[in-house]
């Protein structure tokens, strides 16, 4: 029989209670999505509302900003990934896209430091180079090397 409670001498508790104490118990530790907005700011339909938008608007400017940066000088990416923590403040959404995106990072970092993983690269890495020098060996013997400050005269 299930009392609802491991504790010995508490009394049984009604199953639709039991079932709202789960389900607030897993919104509020498990789970962690949805609004972080304060909460006079979430008992307000209409200031919710704007705060959204707010929250929205300046999270699309950082994520245009950060594509910007893709093909120009500057940290894109990670500005881009600032945008979506910014979205993940307050869009259940950007959360899971958020957690999925730190998820393949972490395994992707335990991969990429699995020695043997490593012993790939190194070795890959070591052939590139060789491929590198034998081509620069052969384009050196065929044409030769002359520096532009030693170009005669045409």
């Amino acid at each position: 029989m299930n009392t609802g409670s491991d504790e010995p001498g508490e009394v049984a508790v009604a199953s639709n209670k039991a079932n709202t104490d789960r389900q607030e118990a897993v919104e509020g530790a498990g789970s962690g999505l949805g609004s972080r907005a304060p909460e006079f700011i979430k008992s307000r339909r209409l200031l919710h509302l704007s705060w959204q938008v707010g929250v929205f608007v300046v999270g699309l400017a950082v994520v245009v900003a950060g594509i910007i940066m893709l093909p120009l000088p500057g940290p894109g990416w990670v500005v881009i990934f600032g945008g979506m923590a910014i979205w993940a403040t307050e869009f259940v959404w950007a959360q899971l896209v958020l957690r999925w995106t730190k998820r393949k990072v972490t395994e992707a970092a335990q991969r990429a430091l699995d020695p043997k993983v490593r012993r790939r690269n190194i070795a890959l890495t070591v052939i590139g180079l060789v491929i590198i020098g034998v081509l620069a060996g052969i384009y050196l013997w065929k044409f030769g090397l002359v520096m532009p400050w030693k170009i005669k005269d045409q």
